[in-house]
């Protein structure tokens, strides 16, 4: 089975990062990248744009609308994804651990939700 795994992030926390962090965060990283991609569990991995780069299309009675800014406004946006292959939930969760986001709590907390994928076409 698959399962999606989004990444958000504290955006206050991230707005407050200075290059030291940066620095400090890309070394944490590295050896969790690593690991995850090792796993053979990792279908494909993204880092997504800023909420303030988003628009939201919505469906209406009459058409659709569209407006700039994620769907949901909130104070931990998603900042990036994941697709793993597991055999359960249990499974998926101990795969999402690997991920750098599960080791960056002091940089900017936030955390990785694991939602099973129904369907997945590959095109």
């Amino acid at each position: 089975m698959h399962y999606l795994c989004l990444c958000h992030y504290d955006a206050q926390a991230f707005a407050a990062l200075g290059p030291a962090d940066f620095e400090e965060i890309g070394r944490i990283c590295a050896p969790h990248d690593r690991a995850l991609k090792e796993s053979g569990r990792l279908v494909a991995v993204g880092s997504l744009g800023m909420p303030e780069q988003s628009r939201t299309l919505r469906a209406g009675p009459d058409g659709d609308t569209v407006a700039d800014g994620p769907y949901a406004e909130t104070s931990e946006p998603f900042g990036a994804f994941f697709i793993i292959e597991a055999d359960s939930l249990d499974e998926a969760e101990q795969v999402a651990r690997l991920h750098p986001g599960t080791h960056l709590g002091a940089f900017c907390r936030g955390g990785i939700e694991i939602r099973p994928i129904d369907m997945l076409e590959r095109l």
